[in-house]
């Protein structure tokens, strides 16, 4: 059985942060590509060449994709064959803070959301999490997740009898109020099942499956499509200037919940989606 350490995981944390910071991910980038390519207002085309042209610059330059660095999410998933030892992520915090001093990048988590809104100076606390699973092997999974995108996120108690097209009118009344402060094109995680306190992850969790990959359950992937279209056709397009693509991706994850509940959770992702899967 394989062993998790706390170095291991300090290691590819501090790895991961400058490459998500500085590289856009390869399905994000070949998604801004193919929308460029199909967009057939040129104010929107320009948009989405300009953000293609910053993440070349970025790379090239070793300098953030965005100002905005976000928030560091940690989530180390464990399968049956891993030993997760107590104290895995003892480290994280010390390796985000020497990867934002050394990358010079922005610092932005303050010490209390209400009691203490001064700066930590480092961007830690990181905000850690882990889960057990069935498949083999271990990941971490990191997410760098600006303040834009989580304000325009939301999580909603809907009742039973709203159903799909409650899901779908409660995405689009977000969307049309809150998609431009989100830096669109979006990557949209829809959060459906579990509790109140459970849901919002689900949300979290859909945004790291890339684009391309669709959702396992057939039923889940046709309510991605339906729902990317709809999106798509509110022409909020790229940078809220108008055009065909509102939106790269909708990401939709279920879970079991109570008789009474239909939780929804929509969490926006920006147009620079710097998320990454790690093999430990």
């Amino acid at each position: 059985m394989k062993t998790i350490t706390r170095e291991q995981v300090a290691a590819v944390l501090r790895d991961a942060i400058p490459q998500l910071a500085f590289d856009l991910p390869q399905d994000i980038e070949q998604a801004l590509r193919d929308a460029a390519q199909r967009e057939e207002s040129p104010r929107a085309a320009e948009v989405l060449n300009l953000l293609l042209e910053n993440a070349r610059m970025a790379h090239e330059d070793r300098v953030a994709i965005c100002q905005d660095t976000g928030s560091v999410w940690v989530c180390l998933e464990a399968g049956p064959d891993v030993l997760v030892a107590g104290d895995a992520l003892a480290d994280v915090d010390a390796a985000v803070g020497a990867a934002y001093t050394e990358g010079n990048l922005r610092k932005s988590i303050v010490r209390d959301a209400l009691f203490d809104r001064a700066n930590t100076g480092d961007n830690t606390p990181a905000f850690t999490e882990v889960h057990l699973v069935e498949r083999p092997g271990a990941r971490l999974h990191v997410m760098l997740k600006g303040g834009g995108s989580d304000n325009a996120s939301r999580v909603t108690m809907l009742v039973p009898g709203a159903g799909k097209q409650g899901i779908v009118d409660e995405l689009l009344a977000c969307v049309r109020l809150k998609a431009a402060n989100a830096c669109p094109p979006l990557v949209i995680g829809v959060g459906i099942g579990g509790t109140f306190d459970k849901v919002a992850g689900l949300a979290k969790q859909a945004l790291m499956r890339p684009i391309g990959q669709p959702n396992p359950d057939a039923r889940a992937a046709a309510l991605e499509e339906e729902l990317l279209a709809l999106v798509n056709a509110t022409g909020i397009g790229a940078g809220a200037l108008g055009g065909a693509t509102t939106a790269l991706a909708v990401r939709v994850q279920t879970a079991p919940c109570h008789i009474a509940a239909l939780p929804l959770a929509i969490n926006m992702g920006c147009s620079a989606m710097r998320r990454g899967t790690y093999e430990l």
